[in-house]
């Protein structure tokens, strides 16, 4: 049994959510799909979500939500005219529009509302394929903190999915105990896929995109990178962390514990061999098998903040590693890196989203506790991770990663290696980061061939 997640590219049109279906009935084993809103069907198109987003405010701003509704409404008239889908027995998008817009009029709240375009993409595509449509509400719950409770959550999967031969849910939100809507973070119908496929322990967990599969490297700086044909959990938890945005980073837990694999497949040319995603000590026991490589793949982001901090004897001083980290902690900044020496110590914070008062709050605190001799604050850098179970058993990966970046005329300010070896994290000023991120492809396309 396999369970589908179809993204948000794969539900945009009726052209795409036809394509959709003719690779749900492909295979008998497709029992369970699970969707996104649609996305954009051109670039200068606006995602479904975002729309429905733009209502939200609407409502709150001048509590009138006509204009933003009525393109909303329009989007989904259009993939479900297209689809013939007007008269088909029990089908009823006009009814659906008109009782979201009046919880929207009536002070629905943001998570509520977000939620509608996966609701309605997943309304149309049961109708379309004539398959049961299960509202994501009855089997994804999330406990009375607004964590996700997988206890009650696999349960209610079981006891409504279990007896149906196949069926089209929503992803991207469940419900609280007392009912109301609650969502992921965006992407997360990822997750919602997921959560359905461990539940109903499936075979394999397949989700389309509209990409061939997980890319070695960034697309958008290095022309037709390599698709890399197996990669395990780890390697993924890696990349994804560093910006490879093809799959949540959260969608693994769900099936990792049960051993379940996840293929990244492209809705439009489904053909395609695709990525597989498999259990870290399954690949590495050799139960999949995948080309001995040096290294998996290459990620990164930028928009990083380092600050070196030296004091003479600080490896004395005890108590210092702990008092830094009780300052971040206080002006709730996230910790990325911390290497170290005999009389330094660097943590590199991610800034996206931190204002400046809180850097400069947190500097200054930094002074005034630890009184450092030497304080450094290199703004502006950027993180590549190179990513590899092969990196720990060859010799020279280091020599060939600063060598390739030397010859790029690229500086390299830390380098952090993991003490699994599964990754090496290089820091880079941001101006040499694709310039960089380059040199360390071409260099694992060189080692490839020794």
């Amino acid at each position: 049994m396999k369970v589908l997640k179809f993204g948000g590219t794969s539900m945009a049109d009726a052209a795409s959510v036809s394509r959709v279906a003719d690779i749900v009935q492909s295979e008998n084993a497709n029992r369970f799909v699970i969707v996104s809103a649609p996305g954009k069907r051109r670039p200068s198109d606006v995602k479904v979500t975002d729309m429905l987003y733009a209502c939200h405010k609407a409502r709150l701003v001048r509590d009138d939500v006509s204009q933003e509704f009525a393109a909303v409404a329009e989007r989904f008239s259009a993939i479900a005219d297209s689809l013939s889908l007007r008269g088909v027995n029990g089908f009823d998008l006009d009814g659906e529009l008109e009782n979201i817009k009046s919880n929207i009029d009536g002070g629905a709240d943001a998570d509520y509302v977000a939620s509608r375009g996966e609701y309605l993409s997943a309304y149309i595509l049961a109708a379309y394929l004539d398959r049961p449509f299960v509202d994501a509400k009855k089997i994804i719950r999330f406990d009375s903190e607004g964590n996700f409770d997988e206890k009650t959550t696999f349960g209610l999967c079981r006891a409504v999915l279990d007896a149906k031969v196949g069926a089209v849910i929503p992803g991207f939100y469940g419900a609280c105990e007392n009912g109301a809507v609650k969502t992921f973070t965006r992407g997360g119908s990822d997750v919602s896929g997921a959560i359905v496929a461990g539940a109903m322990n499936a075979k394999i967990y397949e989700n389309y995109t509209d990409v061939d599969g997980f890319m070695s490297c960034d697309p958008r700086i290095v022309r037709n990178p390599k698709v890399i044909d197996v990669i395990s959990y780890r390697e993924l938890r890696e990349l994804s962390y560093m910006g490879a945005d093809v799959l949540h980073p959260e969608s693994i837990f769900p099936v990792r514990s049960r051993d379940i694999p996840i293929r990244i497949k492209n809705t439009f040319r489904p053909e395609a061999k695709g990525t597989l995603i498999v259990p870290t000590e399954k690949l590495l026991c050799g139960e999949y098998k995948r080309k001995n490589l040096p290294l998996t793949g290459i990620a990164g982001k930028r928009g990083f903040l380092s600050v070196q901090v030296e004091k003479s004897m600080m490896n004395n001083e005890k108590g210092f590693a702990r008092r830094l980290l009780s300052v971040l902690e206080e002006y709730d900044l996230s910790l990325e890196h911390m290497p170290s020496g005999i009389d330094t110590l660097s943590v590199v914070i991610d800034k996206h989203g931190v204002e400046k008062s809180r850097i400069d709050g947190m500097l200054m605190k930094v002074k005034s506790l630890l009184r450092p001799d030497r304080l450094e604050v290199i703004d502006d850098v950027a993180l590549i991770a190179v990513v590899g179970h092969g990196m720990n058993r060859r010799k020279g990966m280091m020599s060939a990663i600063t060598s390739a970046l030397y010859k790029a005329d690229v500086n390299i300010r830390m380098i952090d290696q993991g003490s699994s070896e599964l990754n090496i994290i290089i820091a880079v000023e941001n101006a040499d980061y694709e310039k960089a991120v380059t040199a360390l492809y071409e260099m694992s396309l060189e080692l490839e061939t020794k």
